[in-house]
Order: structure tokens, then sequence, then C-alpha cells
């Protein structure tokens, strides 16, 4: 199955966060957290629940605390679809 990529990823957290001050996705935002990005936990429970119906997986209860970047989430994604 295809990763999840850091352009579809930031998309979907854009269209989940109805386009308020969208990211751009580019390799700088990997690293800085949901937080500074301007996405809050609604938002990225959104994209999560999105996400899952989207690829047909479970991600786990703990990924909204464990993943505080774009890169953790990518990573946690991209483990559930290998």
């Amino acid at each position: 199955m295809a990763k999840l990529s850091l352009e579809d990823l930031i998309e979907l957290l854009n269209e989940c966060n109805d386009y308020e001050d969208p990211v751009d996705p580019t390799p700088d935002v990997l690293d800085l957290t949901f937080d500074a990005l301007g996405y809050d936990s609604l938002t990225l429970l959104n994209a999560i629940s999105k996400l899952e119906r989207q690829y047909q997986i479970e991600l786990p209860e703990s990924v909204t605390s464990d993943a505080k970047t774009p890169r953790g989430l990518l990573a946690v994604v991209d483990s559930r679809l290998a």
C-alpha cells in the first residue's frame, strides 16, 4: 500500500482546519508541532478519523499524544500501511 505523503497530510489537515491559515507542505514543517502550525486538537482528531477511513487502518488512541509533529504522524500512519 502507498505511503502517506507530507503533501497529502498537510492538505488533509488544512481541510480539517477549514483552510484557516493554511500551511504549505514544505519539508521545514515536518518537525514543527501541530500547535505551532496552527492545528488544534479537534483538527487533529478529525484528520486522524479521515485517515483511518481513507486508508482503512486503525490508529492507536495514543496517536494524538504521541505524534506531536507531521513527521511523527506520518511515521505512525506509514507503519500501519506497511
